[in-house]
């Protein structure tokens, strides 16, 4: 039987520190593992001032050791290409998996016992186990159904307009559907799903929180409850389908097998989880990051309107490529290596900042320009690259295409109004709210 991630997964303390001297001086005007920095937005300048000076920066932590932070296109490429030195099982993808008191539970071993943190063989065995559910062909049968559940939401947004939360009313409703439908979510149960998706996004701001007060020691304690219920349900849910076999990725999931064992209940969990949550936050996050940048660049908001066409196989690639909503991974060493004159010492963190990859200048020119036209848009590395490479990125793709095409066909004056709240978070761009005009 597969063994647990859990058991064998190389813990850090802060006490670590790296087997080599930084070669880097990191300019410090900002901290990369301060999760509540990043409720302005991704620091795209302090990115551009380590790509120019310090390419492979070393970043000290509180609770936990420090790492390597990646931001040159090249390198990062260079490691995800690269699974048997920069592994993913060794370490896990987080920076951070909590203080030492916070590593158990039922939550720590799902987001370790999970397929995205597996090295191979047994990550590609069970990849492919999935892979039907990926296809061109299963996306394409899924498109028809995400047509008809935006248009139902865009009736639901006029009605509720003209100003409306975009992020409430339809960047979390749009995959919240659409990974119900891949998972054969029961109608009645859907609800419990986005209540799930909801305290996961803010999950990670709970584990680094200190000196609770008494509000947040009450939030997490409703936390702890809504996981705990989220894993008896994917328990029940589960069990059901190896029992009652239906054509859905929950039974994929549940008839999965590695050296031809079924999968223990832990990389369940993690199965769980994983599809939970990353079935629901890069294509939210990317909905709502793409509104703002089409308010951002009304030129090229006008140019979408005028040949709708582009949006599939222009924007959608550039959007992301802006946006880049999950917003680092992390690999740590099997042994001693180099990256651009920096030698790293084995278990040391590597970690990969993808916003600052998609905004290499070496790699795109003008790269905070939305540029429709840029001819190696497709490098974006926001869906990862090897063998990790975003196992959904066609559903994501799928959906901000048919998303786009209907909302300026229908709203072509809609502009976001300048209001936005973004989650405390270094892992994923949460946008919580994005206030828009729908102009009617």
């Amino acid at each position: 039987m597969l063994q647990p991630v859990t058991d064998t997964v190389w813990i850090d303390s802060e006490a670590d520190r790296p087997a080599y001297a930084p070669v880097y001086t990191v300019p410090r005007h900002f901290d990369l593992a301060d999760f509540n920095l990043w409720t302005k937005g991704q620091p795209f300048d302090y990115f551009r001032a380590l790509r120019e000076v310090a390419p492979v920066a070393w970043c000290d932590q509180k609770d936990a050791a420090g790492f390597w932070a990646l931001t040159r296109h090249d390198d990062i490429k260079q490691v995800e290409l690269d699974p048997e030195t920069f592994s993913s099982q060794r370490g896990g993808i987080n920076i951070f998996y909590g203080r030492p008191e916070q590593r158990k539970g039922r939550l720590y071993g799902a987001a370790l016992n999970t397929l995205i943190c597996l090295d191979r063989p047994s990550h590609i065995e069970l990849r492919m186990q999935h892979r039907s559910f990926f296809t061109p062909e299963y996306v394409a049968n899924l498109k028809a159904r995400v047509e008809t559940k935006v248009d139902q939401l865009l009736d639901e947004l006029e009605a509720r307009g003209p100003v409306v939360n975009m992020v409430e009313h339809f960047s979390e409703q749009l995959p919240l559907y659409t990974l119900c439908e891949m998972l054969g979510v029961d109608e009645a149960d859907r609800p419990k799903v986005k209540r799930w998706m909801d305290v996961l996004e803010r999950i990670s701001s709970l584990v680094r929180a200190k000196g609770l007060s008494t509000t947040l020691i009450w939030e997490a304690t409703k936390a702890r409850w809504t996981i705990q219920d989220m894993f008896k349900y994917g328990e029940r849910v589960i069990q059901d389908r190896r029992d009652s076999p239906r054509d859905d990725l929950l039974t994929a999931i549940a008839s999965a097998e590695v050296d031809g064992e079924p999968l223990s209940q832990e990389f369940l969990d993690g199965s769980w989880l994983l599809i939970i949550f990353a079935g629901n936050d890069t294509t939210r996050n990317s909905l709502s990051g793409t509104m703002r940048l089409l308010t951002e660049f009304p030129k090229v908001k006008e140019r979408l309107i005028a040949n709708p066409d582009e949006i599939g196989t222009h924007m959608v690639p550039e959007a992301l490529r802006m946006v880049s909503p999950v917003m680092h991974m992390r690999r740590t060493t099997t042994k001693e290596t180099e990256i651009r004159g920096q030698k790293i010492g084995e278990n040391e963190k590597v970690v990969l900042f993808y916003g600052a990859a998609n905004r290499d200048p070496e790699v795109f020119p003008n790269p905070d320009q939305f540029d429709l036209d840029r001819p190696n848009k497709d490098d974006h590395l926001a869906f990862g690259l090897g063998p990790h490479v975003c196992l959904g990125q066609r559903i994501a793709a799928m959906q901000l295409e048919v998303a786009y095409r209907k909302i300026l066909e229908r709203f072509p004056n809609i502009q976001w109004t300048g209001k936005i709240d973004i989650l405390p978070g270094n892992f994923v761009h949460g946008i919580h709210k994005l206030e828009v005009d729908l102009g009617v």
